[in-house]
């Protein structure tokens, strides 16, 4: 049965520029790299990637009246979202992030919200009062409306999944009701918790420091090349990853949450949908752009074979 998934989250137009490597400050380069705009935004390439792997994703954004826009939505509609609760604000522009990606694949953003900042109160309710097996979110939207998203998700009993990204450690996560899922990256977790998660111990040590900030049946850590490191709230083990080339780790944090969400979903198996979600990410650094990188449920499973 496929699963409905609501997606609270941003939705960004990126501008992609590839190049040697950044520039130190007040220095100018000129570059025989590339630019480029692509459909972005957290909450857009997670919910691309429920759609792609089989999921039905109904997303919740806010988005300008104006090209960017435009483009955005006609994208949305061409994945099989269900979009009808997307608003068009004709004050606030859409959201834009610059992206600089080094030759080494490593990536670093720049976001300006816009529009993904106004997310209502009254959008939401109508979002969660279509019928959802679960509520997905992340940090690029305004802290109320993942607040009040999370409250009236909880209070009919539906399971909760936050990546954690970007870190914010201004939002008031003593606030935010039982989750099922709690997932940050690498800096992101020594970004809330100053533990770097570096190895296995301090994985376990940051887990526990975030597990006192977050309550959640399982925080996930990931770990990039390394995998993912999931802790129940005593115990943590490292799932390993996939070896594969690195081209550009733009969305990958992204379509592994996604994924991971998704699997659980269906199976209930937390290490079997990190596995599943590890494939889905792998998939997705091997690739260019941000939304346009990420890859089918044919495409995982049939990568997922040839692993055995």
């Amino acid at each position: 049965m496929e699963k409905k998934i609501l997606v609270v989250s941003s939705a960004n137009m990126d501008m992609v520029m590839s190049i040697k490597s950044v520039p130190e400050a007040g220095q100018t380069v000129i570059d025989k790299g590339s630019y480029t705009y692509i459909p972005g935004g957290k909450g857009a390439n997670s919910a691309v990637a429920i759609s792609r792997l089989g999921g039905k994703c109904t997303f919740l954004t806010r988005l300008g009246a104006d090209a960017n826009g435009d483009a955005l939505l006609s994208l949305y509609e061409r994945e099989g979202m269900d979009t009808s609760y997307i608003v068009r604000d004709t004050d606030t522009p859409t959201g834009l992030a610059t992206i600089f990606v080094e030759e080494s694949g490593q990536n670093r953003i720049i976001v300006f919200p816009g529009a993904n900042q106004k997310i209502d109160f009254a959008s939401i309710d109508r979002a969660i009062d279509s019928g959802v097996d679960a509520l997905y979110m992340q940090f690029e939207i305004n802290h109320d409306a993942i607040l009040y998203s999370a409250k009236v998700a909880s209070e009919r009993n539906i399971p909760i999944f936050i990546d954690a990204g970007p870190a914010d450690k201004t939002f008031p996560y003593d606030k935010l009701p039982r989750l099922e899922i709690f997932s940050p990256n690498e800096s992101e977790a020594y970004e809330l918790v100053e533990i770097r998660p570096d190895s296995d111990e301090n994985c376990y040590k940051a887990c526990l420091a975030l597990s006192k900030m977050v309550d959640a049946k399982y925080i996930v850590i990931k770990l990039g090349g390394r995998g993912a490191y999931i802790f129940d709230g005593e115990k943590g083990v490292t799932r390993p990853t996939y070896d594969i080339k690195v081209v550009d780790t733009t969305a990958a944090g992204d379509a592994f949450t996604a994924s991971l969400a998704l699997e659980y979903l269906d199976s209930g198996d937390i290490m079997r949908a990190c596995d599943y979600a590890n494939a889905s990410g792998s998939l997705t650094v091997s690739r260019k752009g941000a939304s346009s990188s990420i890859p089918t449920l044919y495409e995982v499973e049939e990568f997922l074979k040839n692993q055995k």
